[in-house]
């Protein structure tokens, strides 16, 4: 099996978690396994080395500056796997056959990369090489980085170009977790995750795989997050499945959109669960949900929604804070999801300017962290599902 393991700062914050590292690696390669390491600066180095540049730099001279955390780690790892009798080398920009390429401003050069990655598939047999992460360089030497999370970048896109089989993210958690251990008392490891799920986790601010790295992941390959401790490469934590493609989908059945009123809605805690428990009672499901100041619109099957309205109107003549509910219908939704939403500007523009162009008015969009989906009247669903398939 070939395999990519990313090790985190904190796995490498120490001489003892390095030396639990090398382990790990060279258990990996006596069982016969291909291994290339991806290595994080030891613990909060790069962001000591950030801290520290308290002067006018250009781009070029930062990359450099806080390259050094990087640098220093896969010396001490190959040396390290060394002492394990584990032949080792490692990689660095400027070192011959460094696989990744990207332009000044840190975009990956897709084919050249790959072309480099499957060179240093090649020459596997027997050697681990030990890469940065988070660095690369462009086609005449210069130092660049590939962002915040690039080191989980590296190891996902190196496995993808590698053609590995798994890539492993070795990292201070146990895992994907129900909850922050931190804050939620009983949190526990989640076995698997699908990538759409995990995306969306991450843009919201969970901290276990860098959103831009999941960019990279295919079906193909299996992604897993490991607790340094865990001391195995190859089994235990979550793993993450599928992949994360564009898609533009649209329902094949009309919705109807009801809205509650309510001069304090806002404020009023609960009022959600107060509205949507009976209607899930009677088997009404909700396909969106909707909030403004002082409203809540629910979407539902057109063929529930005078039965919704009546059990909501029944909600507003118990509740003072409510004062009115209305129905309105039919309309269509058509959702786009993307992987790199969060990361590009003027997606709600890309969305919204051609239908207007068009003559479709958009009834509500609701917006999600990789997603967009745009509500318009039924007799308009053709024209925007044409529209937005034409803009992605």
């Amino acid at each position: 099996m070939r395999v990519v393991a990313k090790f985190g700062g904190t796995s490498l914050g120490s001489g003892d978690r390095i030396n639990r590292a090398a382990d790990s690696i060279a258990d990996a390669v006596e069982q016969g396994h291909e291994i290339a390491v991806v290595a994080s600066a030891m613990g909060n180095t790069t962001d000591d080395l950030l801290g520290e540049i308290t002067f006018e730099t250009d781009e070029a001279d930062r990359a450099e500056i806080v390259s050094m955390g990087e640098r220093t780690s896969v010396r001490m790892l190959k040396a390290a796997l060394a002492s394990r009798g584990v032949e080792a080398a490692f990689l660095e920009p400027g070192s011959e056959g460094w696989p990744i390429v990207t332009d000044e401003y840190g975009e990956v050069d897709v084919e050249e990369t790959r072309r480099r990655a499957r060179e240093l598939a090649d020459r596997l047999d027997g050697v681990v090489p030990v890469i940065t992460g988070f660095l690369a360089e462009t086609v005449d030497g210069t130092v660049t980085t590939l962002g915040r999370g690039g080191s989980d970048t590296t190891a996902v896109m190196l496995g993808k170009y590698m053609s590995a089989d798994e890539v492993v993210i070795v990292t201070d958690v146990e895992g994907v977790m129900t909850g922050d251990p931190s804050v939620v008392e009983g949190a526990r490891n989640v076995a698997k995750i699908s990538v759409d799920e995990l995306r969306n986790l991450s843009f919201r601010g969970a901290e276990v795989v860098a959103p831009s790295a999941l960019s990279y992941k295919d079906d193909r390959m299996d992604v897993r997050v490991v607790h340094y401790q865990h001391g195995d490469l190859l089994t235990g934590g979550t793993s993450i499945e599928g992949e994360f493609d564009n898609l533009v989908d649209m329902r094949d059945q009309p919705l109807s959109c009801i809205t509650i009123a309510g001069r304090a809605i806002r404020n009023r805690p609960g009022i959600l669960a107060d509205l949507s428990t009976p209607l899930a009672a009677e088997g009404i499901n909700l396909d969106a949900v909707a909030s403004g100041m002082d409203s809540v619109t629910f979407y539902v099957d057109t063929e529930a929604a005078e039965e919704a309205e009546a059990i909501l109107h029944e909600s507003v003549i118990d509740d003072e804070s409510l004062s009115s509910v209305t129905l309105e219908g039919d309309f269509a939704v058509v959702r786009v999801t993307g992987g790199d939403f969060p990361t590009q500007s003027g997606i709600v523009q890309d969305v919204v300017v051609p239908l207007a162009e068009r003559g479709v008015a958009v009834h509500d969009l609701i917006t999600s962290a990789t997603s967009v989906a745009v509500f318009v009247p039924w007799d308009d669903r053709e024209h925007t599902l044409e529209t937005i398939q034409s803009v992605f």
